[in-house]
């Protein structure tokens, strides 16, 4: 049942993949491979950190947040999207839908927090390297993870209470996954104060930290001018653009989603938009942060040796 004094909506016909039969066999495909890469990928993180003294660290700490977040970010859209993708009546009551908007937002939003920190943990590494144990401590990093999740929590409970919908006409949403905006689409009532809010929670959660993380790469490219070994330079600037590439993407196809003046009709390419930051971004962070890693290279031979 939707919220509020709403009509009486019992599921949702999510369209997906169905107006293009023929790229079906295509898009099971590779979304099975993302979330197989996106399970592999973030598991091995979590495992290898937690199992490496060595890698109990600030940076480790935040980086198997993110593969947390990542993992679960995976898991609540992708499996129904392949379940979905072949089904005659893709059909997903209210109550599923509006737990998947709470879950995805909450999720994303969290990593949005996160993405800002883990920039703010490099620059502190960077450029004051001296105190960095001392600025990152144990209880600061928790406080920030903490952080990061308690904020994402009280921002989506704010917009989902404030969700006072009234359905009418067919329920059927052009999307691969309950979505808050391809909701608000459908909805007869005004829809006003939800965007508004959802424009404001963007600025806080998707402009800011963006620029964050772009000043905060800004002053790592600077210390990393001052190194003076060509190679190590190199290196670093390698590691930085790809770091910046893959925020880039989960910032940019967000912000050009939640950012934007919202009209009634649902368009193909806003579904097409989200799986960039919906599933492309959780199976690449773990091979971009993570897997390049020399520490964890070694922590992974160093399991693979222990293999009888």
């Amino acid at each position: 049942m939707a919220m509020g004094n709403a009509t009486a909506v019992f599921e949702f016909l999510l369209i997906g993949i169905s107006n293009y039969p023929e790229w079906k066999v295509t898009f099971f495909t590779l979304v099975l491979i993302t979330y197989l890469s996106t399970l592999l990928g973030n598991g091995l993180i979590i495992f290898l950190i937690h199992s490496d003294p060595h890698l109990h660290t600030p940076m480790y700490f935040f980086l198997s947040n993110l593969s947390f977040l990542d993992l679960c970010y995976g898991t609540v859209s992708m499996p129904q999207a392949l379940v979905h993708c072949f089904s005659a009546h893709p059909y997903l009551s209210y109550p599923r839908c509006l737990t998947q908007i709470s879950v995805s937002l909450a999720l994303g939003t969290a990593e949005c927090l996160l993405l800002a920190v883990m920039a703010y943990d490099r620059v502190v590494a960077i450029g004051n390297p001296l105190r960095y144990s001392m600025v990152m401590n144990g209880s600061v990093c928790v406080w920030l993870a903490a952080t990061s999740w308690g904020a994402s929590l009280v921002l989506t409970a704010m917009l989902i209470l404030s969700l006072r919908l009234h359905f009418c006409g067919m329920n059927v949403i052009n999307h691969f996954v309950c979505e808050i905006l391809s909701l608000l689409k459908l909805a007869c009532s005004d829809t006003s104060l939800n965007e508004l809010l959802i424009l404001i929670t963007g600025i806080f959660t998707l402009l800011l930290p963006f620029g964050f993380v772009l000043l905060s790469y800004v002053r790592i490219a600077t210390a990393v001018l001052r190194i003076r070994s060509a190679q190590g330079g190199l290196k670093a600037f390698s590691t930085c653009a790809f770091h910046l590439t893959v925020v880039v993407i989960f910032y940019g196809a967000a912000i050009s989603m939640y950012m934007k003046p919202q009209s009634k009709s649902s368009s193909d390419q806003d579904k097409f938009i989200s799986v960039f930051y919906g599933a492309l971004t959780p199976m690449l962070n773990p091979l971009i942060y993570s897997l390049r890693n020399k520490d964890v290279k070694g922590a992974m031979r160093k399991v693979m040796a222990k293999r009888p």
